[in-house]
């Protein structure tokens, strides 16, 4: 492993994903309906942004300017090309933390977004990083991060340990970190065929195993194979992050705001009882067994009136994202499924059934008492539509971003634009930078000449069909 790589996984570039809670857009909902007032985000960053899928799509379909950085630079150089492709404002570098954090012409950020980082890195980091966040983050502004947490992970951290040793003690160093995680798995396929008490004790550890076996090995290699990897409990993060001087917000997930999704009544009357937010979210996280947060912190809460969350509600304008006749009622929990209530959805879904922009339907019935209580369950149904797939929103009531329409256009032309077929996520600028793949043929990747087809002249989705020699073409205009 090369010195400079500081244990984390160089050898070989992460995934192509998209992870749509790094987008600064998302942060409104979230905070308007946890009632606090949402940041105007102009400037935002992100540190350790893998191969700047998302980071690309959020700039060039949305005002921001923004810097990011991440140290290898594999990545780099494969989001410069998206980024000059797209022509967006957004300044990239491959330096150090310390490099990064330390340097004098970065502005002071609205933003600050960090994917998963914080379980990867060493603490030596995360003093930079924080730090960082207390000098650099404007009062008011939001930081988003995702971590693997306790005490989801509690169980796995052994078995983990016990896999990066054999990939690095046992296994051929010279067949590369791929070959490594292969016979790291084989061992922990042998060993859990020992029947060993630990997993007899832990009986989730074997099922865990098996997927591990099933995930991408890039994916493996950047998630658990890195010398740090440290799932780190709601408390212990909370006091890491007391020194920049921001507090925890909500989190970045809608529907983790519906608790009756996933809390039992009896769980949910005890975490009323405790009024300190960091004890509460930890007792939430006993209550779920979490394994993975992802949350905004805020350096200074601001309180909302409930008649300014209801304004600041009503501005927001939402679009639907999939066919009306494909967007189920049904929602995951971690008590199961439930169904949402066709009497509140219904009525969300027929009005955004031409995918146009939109703001939330207007109540007119009844007192002003009624016509709140409606408006409150109306903008509690567009966030578990965001969250379901099936919704997104736009930036403002005009614009959709200083970069239009071209983060969307240049970087599908395939020849200009490599690794085209890992792709999975198109950037729309309808959303702002929110971006989907739309399940399409089972995940696959969108094909590149549909919005080629628009940029060429063809207005007709019967035409991009044909232009992309699509076999299923057709569709719903919009």
């Amino acid at each position: 492993m090369n010195d400079w790589s500081a244990g984390y996984v160089t050898e070989i570039g992460y995934t192509f994903g998209y992870y749509e809670e790094l987008n600064p857009l998302r942060i409104t909902l979230a905070f308007l309906n946890t009632g606090l007032v949402p940041p105007k985000v102009t400037t935002a960053c992100e540190l350790g942004f893998g191969q700047g899928v998302s980071l690309n799509i959020h700039a060039a379909a949305s005002p921001h300017t923004w810097y990011a950085n991440d140290f290898n630079p594999l990545h780099t150089v494969f989001a410069q090309e998206g980024a000059t492709a797209s022509g967006a404002d957004v300044h990239l570098s491959d330096q150090t933390f310390a490099e990064f954090c330390g340097r004098a012409d970065v502005p002071d950020f609205d933003y600050i977004g960090l994917h998963g980082l914080w379980s990867w890195v060493n603490d030596e980091n995360h003093a930079i990083i924080v730090d960082f966040t207390r000098r650099k983050l404007k009062v008011g502004g939001v930081v988003y991060i995702s971590h693997n947490t306790l005490p989801g992970w509690a169980t796995m951290v052994p078995v983990r340990d016990v896999l990066v040793a054999y990939g690095e003690t046992m296994a051929a160093h010279g067949h590369g970190i791929v070959s490594r995680i292969e016979s790291a798995l084989a061992f922990g396929e042998k060993l859990m065929g020992t029947s060993p008490l630990y997993a007899r004790a832990h009986s989730h550890i074997v099922e865990r195993m098996a997927q591990f076996k099933n995930h991408d090995r890039h994916y493996l290699a950047h998630e658990y194979f890195n010398r740090d990897w440290t799932p780190l409990s709601f408390l212990r993060l909370a006091h890491q992050l007391a020194p920049a001087k921001i507090g925890y917000a909500c989190s970045a997930s809608y529907l983790d705001h519906l608790d009756a999704l996933h809390l039992s009544t009896e769980q949910q009357v005890l975490l009323a009882e405790i009024p300190d937010v960091v004890l509460r979210q930890s007792v939430r996280d006993l209550c779920t067994n979490q394994q993975l947060r992802r949350d905004y912190w805020v350096k200074g809460a601001r309180p909302a009136t409930p008649g300014a969350v209801n304004e600041m509600m009503r501005a927001q304008r939402v679009i639907l994202v999939k066919r009306r006749a494909d967007v189920s009622l049904t929602v995951n929990g971690i008590l199961g499924q439930a169904t949402m209530q066709e009497s509140v959805y219904d009525p969300i879904l027929d009005s955004l059934a031409d995918h146009c922009p939109r703001t939330l339907p207007k109540n007119t019935r009844g007192n002003r008492g009624h016509a709140g209580r409606t408006s409150a369950r109306h903008h509690a149904g567009a966030s578990v539509l965001g969250d379901h797939g099936s919704g997104g929103n736009r930036s403002g009531p005009t614009s959709a971003g200083r970069n239009g329409n071209r983060g969307g256009q240049t970087p599908d032309r395939q020849a200009e634009y490599p690794y085209h077929e890992r792709l999975s996520f198109r950037q729309s600028p309808c959303l702002s930078g929110q971006s989907r793949d739309g399940g399409r043929r089972g995940g696959e990747p969108f094909p590149a000449p549909v919005p080629l087809a628009r940029t060429d002249g063809h207005a007709q989705p019967a035409q991009w069909a044909s232009f992309a020699n699509l076999d299923d073409g057709g569709g719903e205009s919009g």
